[in-house]
């Protein structure tokens, strides 16, 4: 066994930060001289929700794990009482994702 074991760590840890932190600061770099009403800005907003509710979507319609012993009716009930939330408190995320969490747990306790 070689003396220096740590190198293969070191130049994966170093090319998983190349990879992923220079496109970061970029991104960063490039927010800065964007206007918030631009158009592109604009998009990257609508993307980033699109595949967030994509996700959601997926984990409500075909979950896995512990999730997926609950009944679809309750998947989808407890997401749209975590919209109502989200509305009634002023477009709050926070409200949404805690009201759609507790409601989805105590339908499980309650099962």
């Amino acid at each position: 066994m070689s003396d220096a074991w740590w190198w293969t760590y070191l130049v994966i840890a170093l090319a998983g930060w190349l990879a992923t932190d220079i496109w970061r600061w970029l991104g960063v770099l490039a927010g800065n001289t964007l206007d918030e009403d631009s158009e592109g800005l604009q998009w990257v907003r609508a993307v980033a929700t699109a595949l967030v509710m994509a996700v959601t979507a997926k984990l409500v319609v075909f979950p896995t794990g512990t999730i997926a012993d609950a009944p679809l009716w309750l998947r989808a009930g407890s997401v749209a009482l975590g919209f109502v939330a989200f509305l009634l408190a002023g477009q709050r995320v926070i409200v949404c994702v805690v009201v759609a969490i507790s409601t989805l747990l105590a339908g499980l306790l309650l099962l």
